[in-house]
């Protein structure tokens, strides 16, 4: 487990499958920047079952409150084979709980970690021009946007432009 100040990441249990499988389900909840795509109840428990949502180059921790309470989830993958890099991807569930620093706590303990244990020399963030509070969270945590990738996401019918922000190794682990 990673704990922070206001939040604890640790991983999946599978007490805890029925409960994110709704969350997943809920494409409603995601906002209006957070990629639509569902999977199957099946393939869900299938891949927790083989990985329990962990591996070498991918995984998912769920964000959780001092009670335990699943606030969200984060999760980190590679991009492309020949690239250095890992990909974060990351939610907060319920939206009275946005806005109250979790996913930046979340974002801030993966990176320390991940750079920490993995042989990786940057990790990105892939964010929507009008997405505002992740442009900010990416800000606060020391990412630089690199520019912007254009028509890169399809979402909701079209072809949409996004900002590509990265942090590197040297930025969070002094040499």
């Amino acid at each position: 487990m990673l704990k922070g100040k206001s939040i604890t990441l640790r991983p999946v249990r599978e007490t805890d499958l029925d409960q994110l499988y709704a969350y997943h389900l809920d494409i409603d909840n995601r906002g209006d920047y957070f990629p639509r795509g569902v999977l199957a109840q099946p393939a869900f428990r299938k891949q927790f079952q083989e990985t329990g949502l962990w591996s070498k180059d991918e995984g998912m921790l769920v964000i959780v409150s001092p009670q335990d309470d699943i606030l969200g989830h984060i999760e980190f993958f590679k991009t492309v084979n020949y690239l250095d890099e890992y990909e974060l991807s990351y939610q907060v569930y319920a939206t009275e709980q946005r806005g109250k620093g979790a996913a930046t706590e979340a974002v801030n303990l993966l990176v320390r970690y991940l750079f920490e244990t993995k042989r990786v020399n940057r990790i990105r963030l892939v964010i929507h021009p009008d997405n505002l509070a992740s442009r900010r969270l990416a800000e606060k945590c020391g990412f630089q946007d690199e520019g912007t990738a254009r028509g890169a996401w399809y979402h909701k019918g079209k072809h949409q432009d996004v900002e590509i922000y990265a942090i590197l190794h040297e930025d969070v682990i002094a040499p």
